[in-house]
């Protein structure tokens, strides 16, 4: 199979031998994906695979046959492609994103394009760029509609010439509808609209739009099901009074029972089956520890089972003994210790195109044909990543001091006993629903390669751990949700792993600021500090969150709090002369999510504080650094300040 050479995307570099003790290559570290996505088209004559280009990412059409290229497809910097799906046999439709960052990920505008396999009929079809097409946006009537966002429902696989989509005006708190929309023109019809502002819709196999949930500027969630087009919307679960919040998944291939995944006032989520005649519900897959995620059959929309996170990732069916559920643990003990999804399958079945990563692997595709019951390597997603020279990782539990049990992950240098290592702590950014999980993370990797443990903990506030879990961390920034990265640190101290002389802490966005408050909270603990793309002063976090309309406003009163006093008494920026350690700051001036004016803050506290701050800014960067060249200096002078403070190696000349 000639994949590469047909899109053009043969490197010559390769990963040189290293151990703990050898300087870093960071080459293979920063070089770009060579792939990020891949879909068969219905037929199987096409495929459609995603590629980096230069910091964002275009389209690349492949005719099956002869691997050759029919079309591409890619916008100027700053918008990228989001999702791409194929919408008849010779058809895809592309949804546009921005790029705030490395560190984000890329932010829906709600356009939607068209473009045929051989690269004809590329149409702008709906988004609040469409004044300057010549097709789209049009209701039935001709007349061109209000500036409009728009997001795919459902692809209608019978219906080679419409697809569902939601679209949203863009107004402060707007109110979503359902329209279906003419792929080719741009044409659209209005389906529906329900009962709560920002909702969300769930069809049934027949492509008729049967749930809707979201929630008004209260934040509170609602569900509501119908039984079919004209039909009267019943509310099925208010999140006030059930104490949880109820997302339908999809139906059975007859429609007689729906999937939803259910919330719980303690413990993890779990997918109920809900018998629609009836309105009965029964249980049928929950966790002890994380939240399932839902797997689908080979159409895409009937859910067959879920996935779990947990210390590794595992993939359970609510029918063991079907078809789907017996190839897919074949595969898996073919790609024994891996996971395995079916990105892709063509209309017929007979062709399915799989990734199969680990923390090791960041990603590798292949095709599987159903007729040789074969598997055919196509390619890596990252050809410079060498995974048998990647460090392992192992997941952790431990208690809190207040009894309640954290999960995360410990990733140590290949080769190396987990003994009185230099450690590096690393929360993760979001805060709230975000989640570490096993498998490949290139921070971690960059230190591991430099002979860092590197500690991850999940602390309350989290996702993936139930509602309750979740819920732990509100208000909680600077306070409870502080105290867990410490404890875990602390337990990596009693547990031998890391050497108590040798610990520094580093975060992106809100892990920045877990980072600098953990150096304010325990002044004797962390060895040095780094903050990436980060927000320090709560105060101003939360003006910034309010001007985006009164859902906002009331989300950062639940999640940070209103106490203007408290906020300001968790900003790492206003409490400078606490830092006694070395603090490196990096940020970007087109940073949206962590504008930069929070890492000008913290830099100016620091100075006037006396503590010792370096910086790395680039003004043409956002949440996260794109440029190769740029990531490339950032893991420089992060290895560089890692080495001075606390050994571990430096990166390579």
């Amino acid at each position: 199979m000639k994949w590469l050479a047909a899109i053009g995307l043969a490197v010559a570099c390769c990963m040189p031998a290293q151990n703990a003790r050898a300087q870093v290559d960071l080459a293979p570290f920063v070089a770009e994906d060579k792939v990020a996505d891949l879909k068969v088209s219905p037929t199987g004559e096409y495929y459609a695979v995603k590629v980096p280009m230069e910091g964002q990412h275009g389209l690349v059409i492949l005719r099956g046959a002869d691997r050759a290229v029919t079309a591409t497809f890619r916008f100027t910097r700053g918008t990228d492609i989001h999702d791409f799906w194929w919408v008849n046999p010779e058809r895809v439709l592309i949804a546009v994103a921005e790029t705030f960052g490395s560190r984000d990920d890329p932010l829906p505008t709600g356009e939607l394009y068209g473009m045929n396999a051989d690269g004809s009929r590329r149409d702008l079809l709906v988004g609040f760029r469409v004044r300057e097409s010549t097709t789209g946006t049009r209701l039935s009537s001709g007349k061109r509609e209000e500036r409009v966002a728009a997001r795919l429902i459902d692809t209608l696989p019978e219906d080679d010439r419409h697809v569902l989509i939601r679209v949203t005006p863009l107004v402060g708190d707007p109110i979503s509808r359902v329209e279906r929309m003419d792929v080719n023109s741009g044409r659209r019809t209005r389906v529906t609209a329900a009962p709560v502002a920002m909702a969300e819709y769930v069809t049934d196999t027949t492509g008729t739009v049967r749930f809707a949930y979201g929630a008004n500027t209260d934040n509170v969630s609602r569900t509501y099901l119908r039984a079919g087009d004209g039909a009267e919307w019943e509310l099925i679960n208010d999140e006030r009074t059930s104490g949880g919040i109820v997302v339908p998944l999809g139906f059975s291939a007859d429609n007689a029972t729906a999937y939803l995944r259910v919330e719980h006032r303690a413990g993890p989520d779990s997918i109920v089956a809900y018998d629609i005649a009836s309105g009965e519900r029964r249980e049928l897959l929950r966790d002890g520890v994380v939240d399932p995620v839902p797997v689908y059959d080979d159409s895409g929309r009937v859910p067959v089972g879920a996935r779990f996170h947990g210390a590794t990732t595992r993939t359970v069916f609510f029918d063991e003994t079907s078809p789907q559920a017996r190839l897919h643990h074949a595969l898996e003990g073919v790609f024994e210790g891996q996971v395995v999804t079916v990105t892709s399958v063509s209309g017929d079945g007979s062709r399915r195109l799989l990734q199969v990563r680990s923390d090791v692997d960041p990603g590798s595709y292949y095709e599987f044909d159903s007729s040789r019951n074969n598997a055919d390597f196509a390619f890596a997603r990252s050809e410079a990543i060498d995974p048998g020279r990647m460090a392992g990782v192992r997941a952790i539990e431990l208690r809190a001091r207040d009894g309640l049990t954290l999960h995360g992950f410990l990733t140590v240098p290949r080769g190396v006993q987990a003994s009185a290592l230099p450690m590096v702590v690393m929360p993760h950014g979001g805060p709230f629903g975000v989640f570490d999980m096993w498998g490949f993370d290139r921070d971690a990797q960059v230190l591991a390669a430099a002979g860092y443990a590197v500690l991850q903990v999940n602390f309350r506030g989290s996702g993936n751990y139930g509602r309750a879990f979740r819920a732990a961390g509100a208000r909680g920034w600077g306070g409870v949700m502080q105290d867990d990265v410490t404890d875990a640190t602390r337990w990596a101290i009693a547990e031998g792993i890391a050497d108590p002389q040798r610990i520094c802490v580093y975060g992106g966005s809100y892990g920045a600021y877990a980072a600098l408050m953990g150096t304010v909270r325990e002044p004797d603990l962390y060895r040095c500090a780094v903050g990436y793309v980060g927000v320090y002063d709560l105060p101003r976090l939360t003006t910034e969150n309010r001007r985006q309309g009164r859902w906002a406003r009331t989300w950062t009163g639940d999640w940070l709090g209103t106490d203007t006093g408290a906020l300001a008494s968790a900003s790492p920026n206003r409490l400078a002369e606490r830092i006694r350690v070395p603090v490196l700051l990096a940020a970007g001036g087109e940073d949206l999510v962590a504008p930069i004016e929070h890492s000008h803050l913290m830099e100016r506290a620091l100075r006037r504080a006396g503590a010792p701050v370096e910086t790395l800014y680039y003004p043409n960067e956002g949440h996260g650094f794109h440029d190769p060249g740029h990531r490339l200096e950032f893991y420089r002078r992060l290895l560089g300040f890692l080495h001075t403070h606390i050994g571990g190696q430096p990166a390579a000349p």
